[in-house]
Parts: C-alpha cells; sequence; structure tokens
C-alpha cells in the first residue's frame, strides 16, 4: 500500500514536472518567434529622407494663385459679453480661407450673415474672465473657426485673427 502512494507521488511529480518544462518550452518557443518577427519586420526600413529637389518637385505641381493667403476680414463687431459686471467688446474678425472656393463662399451674403451671427453668439456667452488672457483668446480663434467652419460646404477656415480686440 505504501509502495502504491509513492508511486502515484512519483507519477504526480513527473506529470508535474512535465507540465511546468512544457510552459517554459512553450514561453521561450513564443518570445522567440515574436522577437523574430519584430526583427524580420524592421531589416528593410530605411528613415524617409527629404531633399530640397524633391521638394521643388512636389510645389511645381502647385499653382501660384492657391499658394496667396485667401483672407476675408468682417467688419467690426460690437457685442455685451455675458456675466457680471457688463462689458463690451469690440472686434475686428479675419478669417483666413484654406482655398479661393472657400473664400467665395464665405463672401456669399448668406454665409457672411450665419458667421457673423455665430461668432456674435461666441462673445456674448464668453464672459471678460475668460476672454482677458491669452489662453482665451486663443480659445476664442478655435470656436470660431470651428462654428464657421460647421457653417461652410466647400470652405476650410484655416485661422482666425483679430484686428482689433478691445474690452470696455
Amino acid at each position: 500500500m505504501a509502495e502504491e502512494k509513492a508511486q502515484e507521488k512519483k507519477k504526480s511529480l513527473n506529470v508535474g514536472l512535465i507540465l511546468k518544462i512544457g510552459f517554459i518550452v512553450l514561453n521561450v518557443a513564443v518570445t522567440g518567434g515574436g522577437g523574430y518577427l519584430v526583427y524580420a519586420s524592421t531589416i528593410g526600413w530605411n528613415s524617409p529622407t527629404i531633399t530640397e529637389e524633391s521638394l521643388m518637385r512636389g510645389l511645381a505641381s502647385v499653382k501660384e494663385e492657391d499658394l496667396a493667403p485667401f483672407i476675408y476680414t468682417m467688419e467690426k463687431f460690437t457685442v455685451n459679453l455675458g456675466g457680471e459686471p457688463k462689458r463690451t467688446i469690440r472686434v475686428e474678425v479675419s478669417l483666413e480661407m484654406l482655398s479661393k472656393d472657400g473664400f467665395e463662399e464665405v463672401i456669399n451674403t448668406e454665409h457672411r450673415a450665419q458667421a457673423r451671427d455665430k461668432i456674435v453668439r461666441l462673445l456674448n456667452d464668453s464672459g471678460f474672465s475668460e476672454l482677458e488672457s491669452i489662453q482665451g483668446k486663443l480659445f476664442l480663434k478655435d470656436k470660431i473657426a470651428y462654428e464657421v467652419n460647421a457653417i461652410l460646404k466647400k470652405g476650410i477656415v484655416k485661422n482666425v485673427f483679430f484686428s482689433d480686440f478691445v474690452v470696455q
């Protein structure tokens, strides 16, 4: 009886040892295979190089009129700011458009009125504390670009400039 228990114990140790060795071999094989795949996929990779000649070839296909900035300057706004104490802001907004089509779309009477309305609403919702810092003005520029881009179908506002920005 004692011999049978000893043999069973020996068999269970052998099975446990075989499983441990099997898991170690499997782990080494998977790790090695992954390492090989990483190594094999990076053998032929070269860092891309940009030369002046390749840039000039790319610029040769661009028309001169497409490189010109398309800037639409809106009339000055005088708007009441939100919050207390009551303050007013006078701002002149210029929109830099990405293309000539977008410029023509924004000077369209319908889109021009919608863009002015969106900007007035943004300014009405803003308080003086939001606009007095540089970060606040940059955030306002982003919001204006987002709102005007939502109106336009073909055009894209690339940047927004403030020519006049006075808060009283």
